[in-house]
């Protein structure tokens, strides 16, 4: 049932089309953007534009936590640049995700309601966990893995993500609250660094990393030796550093447009370069070639994080890798509208694959989510053609809902709906934003009692647009939830008929035993009508049909 539907999710590009498409990062030290352009037949696509700026959006309030005003204006004025240039290049559309800053900060939703009311641009805040999967697709679409699994490590400014994957799915997507920006402001006072600050940095890096590494080391198979691989700004300085040192051919590689991808680094080197730097002071390190002086500032904490997580996989070197989150944020793109259909294949429905993956860690009753979802979807399909338009993602969002929300008796029967909301809210749901998130939990939250009201939180802070989705698809389950009351699968089809005339709306519905008169599913459906009926303005009126 559930591959049945899946199948209706598949978005297909016009033959012979090259879109470009930009992806902005958005992370705590740096903003960074690429322009690609899709080649749909290869598939794979070329980046034709890059930028970066280095905006501190991390500078946080001590006190508060909050990003800071001059943070902010920092970042949009570059946002602002980045789409201009992004347009430049023929872009047709910009993505742009935001990660550890803006999702800790108390004001990050604040900071993307001002960036899209500003600059007119869409801000997704995507959990760790999310920027794991992204960063895993970025690097399976740099390294061929060649059947060996990699180990990828990707030291931001504000968390460090661990994956380890093959070449056909990431395995484990670990997110921790270590960053090279983050640890600096946090345990770093002297300069050049004390011993007893430097000690103390070690050990809590080691505390912090043991239980990713611990995760990833127990679901290594018998037998098998995976290879390490690093990204982003951090490990792309190291291995810069010590490209100069090996005078490689690379060492001049940003400024003669060479590329450091596939630069071996070596814990040797590594952990020479960790003791010289820890007696420099910030303005001895930013006369180091490849070191801004900005970086400067922030390398040695960063640094220490790659070594301890070297140490600890026993890993002796370690391949850089160019892409990373913004050009993961690429495939996932063409994994969306299915233009991916090779080795990557298995990713494209990674939305459909954390749903089930969560409905089973709850013991959900997979036999009615699927009666449900598959209502609410011909619901959803008669209601986009006949009656009205709904946001083009919308269809995904019912679907998980459905799914998903009766998943809150795994807690408790009573006020289970609420629950549904927290496990859904906290899960570990990838392929969605937070913000898609938020909508597909409000949805389950409200399958069943109260309508939203005022004094509902979490429903209030969405915008007005994403409140009418949530309103919209609740209404549509609550219907499809009447349908299958028993949960025995007593509604075999069901038909829709709308009289724009009379505003009826005819819900035909097909038994599954000739016999039987659905009446409890038929009274649950009068019961549960009167919100989807104000939502679209219809009066639902019913009938039996028995199939010939």
């Amino acid at each position: 049932m559930a591959d049945a539907i899946l199948q209706n999710f598949n978005v297909l590009a016009s033959p012979g089309q090259q879109p470009i498409i930009a992806s902005i990062d958005i992370g705590t030290n740096s903003i960074h953007m690429v322009v690609a352009q899709i080649k749909p037949d290869l598939p794979a696509f070329s980046i034709i534009g890059r930028e970066k700026d280095t905006v501190r959006l991390g500078d946080r309030d001590p006190q508060s936590g909050c990003l800071t005003e001059a943070a902010m204006s920092r970042a949009i004025a570059t946002l602002g640049r980045f789409k201009t240039v992004a347009a430049g290049l023929g872009a047709q559309q910009v993505i742009a995700v935001a990660t550890s800053a803006t999702r800790e900060a108390p004001n990050g939703r604040e900071f993307i309601d001002r960036v899209a009311l500003e600059i007119g641009l869409q801000v997704d805040l995507i959990s760790g966990t999310e920027e794991a999967r992204r960063i895993y697709l970025g690097v399976i679409s740099g390294i061929e893995f060649d059947n060996i699994p990699r180990i990828v490590i990707d030291i931001g400014g504000g968390s460090t993500e661990m994956i380890l994957g093959d070449s056909e799915e990431s395995r484990t997507l670990s997110s921790t609250k270590v960053g090279a920006v983050r640890l600096s402001t946090m345990m770093v006072s002297t300069d050049p660094i004390s011993e007893s600050e430097f000690a103390y940095l070690q050990s809590y890096i080691r505390s912090q990393l043991e239980r990713p590494i611990e995760e990833i080391q127990s679901h290594i198979n018998p037998g098998e030796a995976p290879l390490l691989v690093g990204t982003s700004g951090t490990i792309e300085t190291a291995c810069e550093i010590i490209a100069h040192q090996r005078s490689d051919s690379r060492a001049t590689s940003r400024a003669a447009g060479l590329r450091l991808h596939g630069f071996q680094l070596h814990l040797s080197d590594l952990d020479r370069l960790v003791s010289k730097l820890r007696r420099m002071k910030n303005s001895e390190r930013a006369q180091i070639p490849g070191v801004s002086e900005r970086r400067a500032e922030i390398i040695l904490p960063g640094l220490l994080i790659l070594q301890e997580a070297m140490k600890s996989f026993q890993m002796e070197s370690l391949t850089f890798c160019e892409r990373s989150l913004r050009e993961g944020v690429i495939v996932d793109w063409m994994l969306t509208h299915g233009l991916i259909e090779d080795r990557l294949r298995f990713q494209s429905s990674i939305k459909e694959r954390s749903t089930i993956k969560i409905a089973d860690k709850y013991g959900i009753d997979l036999v009615h989510g699927n009666q449900v979802a598959k209502f609410s979807l011909v619901l959803f399909d008669y209601i986009q053609d006949k009656l009205q338009q709904m946001n083009s993602e919308a269809r995904r969002y019912l679907w998980s809902a459905a799914i998903l929300h009766n998943s809150g008796h795994f807690v408790s029967h009573s006020a289970h709906h609420k629950h549904s909301y927290y496990l859904i809210r906290h899960g570990e749901l990838l392929g969605y934003s937070e913000l898609e998130i938020e909508i597909i939990a409000n949805i389950a939250r409200y399958h069943r009692k109260g309508n939203p009201k005022k004094k509902h939180d979490a429903y209030q802070q969405l915008s007005r647009e994403n409140r009418q989705i949530v309103n919209q698809l609740a209404a549509i389950l609550r219907v499809a939830i009447a349908l299958d009351r028993r949960t025995i699968g007593a509604v075999e089809a069901i038909g829709c008929q709308y009289h724009p005339a009379t505003r009826i709306f005819e819900l035909s519905i097909v038994p599954n035993q000739a016999s039987d008169d659905c009446a409890l599913e038929l009274w649950s459906l009068n019961y549960k009508k009167a919100w989807f009926e104000s939502e679209f303005n219809v009066r639902v009126e019913t009938s039996i049909i028995n199939a010939p």
